[in-house]
């Protein structure tokens, strides 16, 4: 794994993995350039991050509570405005582009509670997935459909209120109602918050069913070592700038993910 250095000139990215292999330009979905963001403007949480994103892979952002997880994905989602860098999507300079017009682009969001409507059906939850195109009828049932073929537990229950779902499967019909948009790239903050052990490995395994048809996730995880059975390449954040990344398989033991907690 690669220790970051704030020797690195600004903007650039430190990504070599212990292997000495950089990650391919060509292969980036989501580039995060020297990104400093704050709740307020004289305060930053991060402090000059760089993070990419390779494409139809699981990247995980992983760091102790506070060091500006969760924050990286609002930024990047339209949510907080960075106070200085660039987020690029698909080469495209997104920085501050308005939330919807980034769903327009292929972005999509998963918070960590979960926000579906739990006194609204299934199906009336996916509907409202498709609201940017509403009147489009046609492609509302088509999306819908393709979502009972990827979970059919949810076309077998979809006039049950979603409120009367497990968490797993309350997460599920998040997924699935997001997956209305056709996103190429989904951010994932926390999925299995609050979830029972057997509940959480369903969330994980749907999580890399999405990754194996082709979508980019970006996920920030509080669990560790489930985080890295599904993770492709892994950054570990401190006090919001870079403190190591490297390709999974550089976290595969013990002492590895202690030098990068705890060194």
């Amino acid at each position: 794994m690669t220790a970051a250095t704030t020797a690195a000139p600004q903007g650039t990215q430190p990504a070599l993995g212990g292997n000495g292999s950089a990650i391919d330009p060509a292969s980036v979905a989501l580039k995060i350039s020297d990104l400093y963001v704050g709740y307020y403007e004289d305060l930053n949480i991060l402090q000059g991050l760089n993070i990419q994103v390779q494409r139809a892979k699981i990247t995980t952002i992983l760091g102790a509570n506070g060091v500006g997880k969760s924050t990286l994905l609002k930024a990047i989602y339209g949510f907080l405005n960075p106070n200085r860098g660039v987020v690029e999507l698909e080469g495209k300079n997104v920085t501050g582009m308005p939330t919807h017009e980034l769903i327009g682009l292929g972005l999509a969001y998963i918070p960590q509670h979960p926000g579906i409507f739990r006194w609204m059906s299934i199906e009336e939850n996916l509907e409202m997935g498709a609201y940017t195109f509403r009147k489009d009828k046609a492609r509302i049932k088509r999306k819908i459909e393709e979502i009972y073929e990827r979970f059919p537990v949810l076309k077998e229950r979809r006039k049950s209120l979603a409120g009367k779902l497990s968490g797993g499967q309350q997460r599920m019909v998040e997924v699935g109602r997001t997956l209305m948009t056709d996103p190429t790239v989904m951010l994932v903050d926390e999925p299995t918050a609050g979830l029972a052990k057997l509940l959480s490995e369903e969330v994980y395994q749907m999580l890399v069913g999405l990754k194996d048809s082709g979508i980019t996730i970006l996920l920030v995880d509080q669990e560790i070592r489930h985080a890295l059975k599904i993770a492709d390449y892994v950054y570990v954040l401190e006090l919001g700038r870079n403190k190591y990344e490297g390709p999974v398989e550089e976290f595969n033991s013990p002492a590895d993910i202690k030098k990068a907690f705890w060194a």
